[in-house]
């Protein structure tokens, strides 16, 4: 059955209850039937280089379960057990892949984010418990081995690290040229330390404990992690396998290659990508450890499609961005279909990349907090720009607005808070601490997004805006608050609110307003300069600065950001239309469409330009007459 309509979602519904569904209760019996069913097919490739020309590994289903079940044997061996963590803090490889899949098979699995600070890698290790760290041996252009042995440092329960060398997928002359320029090995003080590969290749190939048909926690995702303690979200084997299921059911089948550019730190490419893999049989492909960020992986992006045959690409709309200002070099007629997910698209982005490319982009939703997948513009259907689509089989979506009495569904077209049940949601425990857990849930079961929305007649979901207060830059999360505290602690400063403003490649990026005390004195420059040192992440340092003679603020003091909000958008907006001859005169919060710029026309207005320069930005506008 194709997924085209919500009507299509409501009779897949209609066969049976999610309980009765056919699916593996772990994740080791999920990696078996894929054994059984797919074992001679194409699994996982990997490039180290982006070259089309360059080598490339790839594992079959049968080499997969090999290997998966070696390393969670491995780390059996090592003292994790079901409730002991594993963390790993890789780039994209092999290895990572059997990082994710041994390590939620031996115990419970933590992918860290490797561009992280190792302050906040040494918090999420404490957090989470992790007793073994599987990371990279030192290597050229990468500080990734320091920065683990600086975490490790400061995390005591750590008595193991597994290290990864990326030599293996080099030939000569480069596998000659970099022992000798490899960087020093870094000290791990009180862990052991051990070489991955050499561990796993002395295990059984079959798995030497028991594999319970019970449902548990296998992976911890951190969100944020612009401050010191990110919040850590459990993921369960039923709401990984639902996300597999999704995949299967809708939208691959064991005849797609897939090319994922994501990092498998990020619950986008584990969960809906290699999760639906093992369940469809179908093929992904990982160019780089570093994804779109490797070096090459942009210019040489369209001849991998063609070398890899590749039938759904994965991505974000900063990568699209990118992507568009490169010629289509390659045979890309293999290519059906492009899944973007993490931020807004914009409507002139999504234009260019199905004019050049010749498929059409599905927007989705997703978050980590629900195991990832919440909604998708239906494939086989009408893909509704700037929204997020229908809600999958099995995701109960509510539109909800707290009164008095409690909260209360809304109705069509009416914004109120996006609430999810669904297989994904570990409702009651989402987080690792339990405070955190408080006022997260609606009727104790939908999980509370904080993201504003509407649902229209047929059943589309928009998003209008955030109710909590984070700055998503290009799908990654910037917590305010980093900002405003960097900004805080210098002695000219009374009052500092941070923000995202809107931005044509990243869909938003850090912008701050400050109020200086009484008779302070101090340039933008200068605070500028002390944020950046105070600062945890580059990704977090404001990009626009400005002193204001006063904040605006609530009635109980607290910095009131939707004006702040709108004083950004009304400036990027007003810098964008130079010379297209409209005006942006005013921003307003319109009950449907959230924070709206409205634009007066004047006698010589271009409005096809006007139409071209604002559809690169992901934020609405209308005309005022």
């Amino acid at each position: 059955m194709p997924f085209a309509s919500y009507a299509d979602r409501a009779a897949i519904e209609k066969e049976m209850t999610w309980a009765e569904r056919d699916a593996p209760k772990t994740m080791y019996k999920l990696l078996a039937r894929a054994k059984d069913q797919f074992g001679s097919r194409p699994a996982v490739s990997f490039q180290l280089t982006s070259s089309p020309e360059d080598r490339g590994e790839t594992l079959t289903w049968r080499q997969v379960h090999e290997k998966a079940t070696q390393t969670a044997n491995l780390l059996r061996s090592l003292g994790i057990g079901p409730n002991d963590t594993v963390a790993y803090l890789l780039p994209n490889s092999t290895e990572t892949v059997m990082a994710l899949l041994g390590g939620s098979i031996a115990g419970i699995v933590n992918p860290i984010n490797p561009l992280l600070e190792a302050e906040q890698i040494s918090a999420i290790l404490r957090e989470t418990n992790a007793k073994v760290l599987i990371t990279l041996r030192a290597f050229p252009k990468t500080d990734i081995a320091h920065k683990a042995a600086e975490a490790v440092r400061f995390a005591p329960n750590v008595h193991t690290v597994l290290e990864v060398d990326l030599l293996r997928y080099l030939t000569p002359p480069k596998s000659w040229i970099v022992p000798l320029i490899r960087p020093k090995a870094p000290d791990y003080a009180h862990a052991d330390v051990k070489n991955f590969a050499k561990e796993v290749a002395r295990q059984n190939a079959v798995l030497d404990f028991e594999d319970p048909d019970v449902d548990r926690v296998a992976a911890y995702f951190h969100t944020g992690g612009t401050t010191g303690m990110p919040k850590v979200a459990q993921h369960l084997y039923s709401g990984m396998i639902y996300n597999g299921w999704l995949g299967a059911r809708l939208l691959f089948s064991p005849d797609d290659n897939v090319i994922c550019p994501l990092p498998l730190f990020h619950v986008f490419a584990v969960h809906p990508i290699l999760m639906s893999m093992i369940s469809s049989g179908a093929h992904v492909i990982f160019p780089t450890p570093a994804g779109y960020r490797g070096e090459g992986v942009f210019d040489n992006f369209w001849k991998l499609v063609e070398r890899w045959k590749v039938t759904f690409m994965i991505t974000v709309p900063t990568a699209v961005s990118a992507l568009m200002q490169r010629p289509v070099d390659a045979d890309i007629s293999t290519l059906k279909t492009a899944f973007s997910g993490s931020a807004p698209m914009p409507l002139e982005l999504f234009r260019r990349f199905e004019k050049a490319c010749g498929v059409a982009i599905c927007e989705g939703y997703g978050l980590t907090e629900a195991t990832c997948l919440v909604s998708i513009n239906p494939p086989a259907g009408e893909k509704r720009v700037g929204s997020v689509g229908i809600p999958f089989p099995y995701s109960d979506v509510r539109i909800l607005r707290n009164t008095a009495d409690g909260p209360v569904a809304c109705g069509v077209d009416e914004v109120g808070e996006i609430c999810v049940a669904n297989p994904g949601v570990y409702a009651g425990s989402t987080y690792t601490e339990t405070d955190k857990n408080k006022d997260l849930f609606h009727h104790e079961t939908y999980l509370r997004t904080g993201d504003l929305g509407r649902m229209d007649a047929d059943g589309y979901l928009w998003i209008t805006g955030r109710a909590k207060d984070l700055i998503i830059r290009g799908g990654h999360n910037i917590d305010p608050a980093e900002i405003e505290e960097a900004l805080l602690t210098h002695p000219a400063v009374a009052f500092a609110g941070a923000i995202g403003q809107p931005d044509a490649h990243s869909g938003e990026v850090p912008c701050a307003y400050v109020e200086l005390v009484k008779g302070g004195e101090v340039s933008t420059d200068e605070l500028m300069a002390h944020a950046r040192k105070h600062i945890h992440e580059r990704a977090a340092y404001p990009k626009y600065l400005e002193v204001l003679p006063e904040l605006p603020k609530t009635a109980v003091g607290k910095v009131f950001k939707p004006d702040l909000r709108k004083s950004a958008i009304k400036r990027i907006y007003t810098e964008a239309l130079e010379g297209t001859g409209a005006e942006v005169v005013e921003v307003i919060d319109d009950k449907k469409l959230g924070l709206t710029a409205r634009l007066s026309r004047g006698p010589a207005t271009d409005e096809a330009a006007v139409q071209t320069v604002l559809s690169a930005h992901t934020r609405p506008w209308q005309w005022i007459d």
